[in-house]
């Protein structure tokens, strides 16, 4: 095993998680995984409580001790650095401001923990408050700001020091949706400005949708699959990533002569779709994919429920075989009634196949 002043050198990679896993006990926190963060990249891990993306943000950061495996920022191996000496910066979901400190204050303070000069503590605590659009605060206490307000202060003081990885943990968690979505665009600001490498946290599907260069999306403390937001979203590779990104109708049957057989009907497969004759696989149509009439490939029911949100309204069915259904209306189309029968349709290529 590598000791601590080991190099792991590759080409574009500003973090390296090479093997590392946690148990506590009989409990498996997070397999071995191997995950690479490239220099300048917003990277997402997206699953579910308990999929171990906590646990292997806490391995990077120094916080946990992993069983195996090492961690290299900028090809150093850094696992048995201490946390305070790792060059690398952390925002959590609850601010962590010192309340008896100044904004001001606040975001300097890494800078004053690192020696560096009070005149360029002050450039630099005036830089990065300007950055997120509150130099004009810097005198005041946290307790007079608002929750995004202070959560600004929080990513001005990471930013500060430059570090070479910051690491966020569901830092918007505890903000309502509309400032939620606001400071998406704020990271998204910073983060174009900066050209920072972080990894970010979180279980919400469109928070990383709206964030991410790339998603690592993680289940039962493995790593299921890593694509940019389009990739996981129109080509999910497993049922989960499927059935956790977004919305959709799922389909499940067996190929046979080129088609996939269903309790729902017989339906042509995705041209690109690769399976094994006789095998199972399940059918992903994206719910702006399907359309209401007749088509290539059809599937009936009856609505059970239809719903505005301002930008588009989602059409819900229920198939005979009790399997729902969900499609997009077009915007200024009325929705059929409840209880209606429907029929909707898709072209082939608007499906996505995913083996069992």
């Amino acid at each position: 095993m590598p000791g601590c002043c080991a190099e792991v050198r590759a080409e574009g990679v500003k973090l390296l998680a090479d093997g590392v896993s946690k148990r506590y006990g009989p409990v498996v926190a997070l397999e071995p995984v191997r995950l690479e963060v490239r220099a300048g990249e917003l990277l997402t891990l997206l699953g579910p409580s308990g999929s171990g993306k906590t646990t292997l943000l806490q391995i990077i950061c120094g916080l946990v001790e992993p069983d195996q495996g090492r961690i290299f920022v900028d090809g150093r191996d850094q696992t048995d650095t201490p946390v305070h000496q790792r060059d690398v910066g952390l925002v959590f979901q609850n601010y962590a401001l010192f309340p008896h400190l100044t904004v001001g204050e606040n975001v300097g303070f890494p800078l004053r923990m690192r020696s560096v000069s009070a005149s360029e503590t002050k450039r630099r605590v005036q830089d990065a408050l300007d950055m997120v659009q509150l130099g004009h605060l810097a005198r005041r206490f946290p307790r007079e700001l608002s929750g995004g307000q202070q959560q600004r202060v929080a990513l001005a003081r990471c930013f500060v020091y430059q570090p070479s990885v910051i690491l966020m943990d569901e830092p918007l968690g505890a903000l309502d949706k509309k400032l939620r979505e606001h400071m998406q665009i704020e990271i998204k600001r910073l983060h174009r400005a900066t050209g920072a490498t972080i990894m970010y946290v979180t279980h919400d599907q469109e928070e990383a949708l709206a964030l991410s260069d790339r998603i690592c999306l993680m289940n039962h403390a493995r790593i299921e699959q890593i694509g940019t937001p389009g990739e996981i979203y129109e080509r999910p590779l497993t049922a989960f990533a499927a059935d956790f990104i977004g919305i959709s109708t799922a389909l499940r049957g067996r190929i046979l002569g080129g088609m996939i057989e269903t309790p729902e009907g017989r339906f042509h497969l995705p041209p690109e779709a690769v399976g094994v004759e006789g095998s199972d696989a399940l059918l992903v149509i994206r719910p702006e994919r399907l359309a209401l009439g007749q088509g290539t490939n059809v599937i009936a029911g009856t609505v059970t429920e239809s719903v505005y949100a301002g930008a588009e309204t989602r059409l819900l069915f229920r198939l005979a075989t009790g399997t729902d259904a969900v499609l997009r209306l077009p915007i200024g189309m009325p929705p059929p009634p409840i209880g209606a029968a429907v029929t909707a349709t898709w072209e082939p290529g608007a499906a996505v196949m995913v083996p069992l």
